[in-house]
């Protein structure tokens, strides 16, 4: 994640990730219970090496029906093994030999009828594992630091992952405003990156200025767990004791037509991120698309957080993150992280 500042300071380490697929785990934290009945197959998958489009393709071709008729809660990484729920529309209630889908990427973990298609973002987060090699850096060091991400939280990012292979998505998604014509698919994928961008900024600035996770005058808040905001109102002992134990957290926005909620100080702090040429561009086109103003947590707290030393230069992590936060957000206050699955890539920064 280059070009971001630090909330901790200096980076503790160097390593690379991916130098295999087991290196980098996710595993989807289910937001429901399958209701046992119903016209649609839930099917919990473990796919290695493998691309979530092209299995759900892989799955509808399985199962005779139209790629429409397959869903997913979230895309997952290619390089890694990850376990994700699937669902297919089978409205005779007949599905074909479960057999016929397993391979050395694919092994159905689980299948239960359900009566509702399963809708993107239907989950409750996600659980990392992840190995990284060659770790360069003062052990104490980096365990003070884990120790720092465990108990205060860190900027919540939007990752690399969003902007595309060298950020390209933002470029292309200024060209869609000055009138290139793009697929749908592409379309969302670009407004999606233009938004992360504008966010970025106000928390790049938000970190700068070393009040990433505090209260500004005019804060927003945002209710953890939850799309739920309210203020701004005048910081209080109430207030200020919810948001030390996580139960709520400062918020940015996700650019869209209407006015910023942020008032005072905040406030001037997000249009002085926002006020430069580029940023304007992108405000406008995302105005034009039709998008509302909405928020996001400035921070994260990753959960279930541990680590262990599986050689000298070998250490894995292990945390959960609430949907749409990402791995590379805690690596990144780690140090630079390479990712050896992209040969030539820059680090992870």
């Amino acid at each position: 994640m280059m070009d971001l500042p630090l909330a901790y300071g200096a980076p503790v380490l160097s390593a690379s990730m991916r130098s295999m697929p087991e290196d980098f785990q996710v595993d989807e934290l289910p937001a429901f219970e399958a209701s046992g009945e119903g016209e649609h197959l839930l099917l919990d998958i473990r796919k290695r090496g493998a691309n979530t489009v092209a299995v759900a393709r892989q799955l509808a071709q399985w199962a005779g029906v139209p790629e429409m008729g397959v869903s997913y809660a979230g895309q997952k990484d290619r390089h890694a093994v990850t376990t994700q729920r699937f669902s297919v529309h089978l409205p005779k209630r007949v599905a074909p030999d479960l057999a016929l889908l397993e391979s050395d990427e694919v092994h159905v973990l689980a299948s239960t009828w359900h009566n509702r298609k399963l809708q993107r973002g239907a989950l409750a987060g996600n659980r990392f594992t992840l190995v990284l090699r060659g770790v360069q850096g003062e052990r104490a060091a980096i365990e003070a630091r884990l120790q720092a991400i465990a108990t205060r939280g860190l900027p919540n990012w939007f990752g690399e992952q969003r902007f595309g292979r060298d950020g390209g998505n933002v470029p292309a998604a200024l060209a869609m405003f000055g009138g290139r014509r793009v697929r749908n698919d592409q379309r969302s994928m670009l407004l999606s990156a233009a938004r992360s961008a504008l966010f970025n900024r106000v928390l790049a600035a938000r970190v700068e200025q070393g009040n990433w996770d505090g209260a500004l005058e005019g804060e927003v808040w945002m209710l953890d767990g939850s799309r739920s905001v309210f203020g701004p109102e005048p910081m209080s002992e109430a207030l200020a004791e919810r948001l030390a134990r996580f139960d709520i957290h400062p918020s940015g926005p996700l650019w869209g037509a209407g006015e910023l909620r942020a008032a005072g100080a905040a406030l001037a702090l997000e249009q002085a991120a926002l006020a430069d040429e580029q940023a304007l561009a992108l405000r406008a086109g995302l105005e034009q698309a039709g998008l509302k103003q909405e928020r996001r947590a400035l921070r994260l707290r990753p959960a279930l957080m541990r680590h262990a030393w599986l050689q000298d230069d070998v250490l894995e992590l292990a945390f959960a993150l609430p949907p749409g936060c990402y791995a590379t957000a805690v690596l990144h206050e780690l140090g630079s992280v390479a990712d050896a699955s992209r040969a030539g890539a820059p680090a992870a920064e």
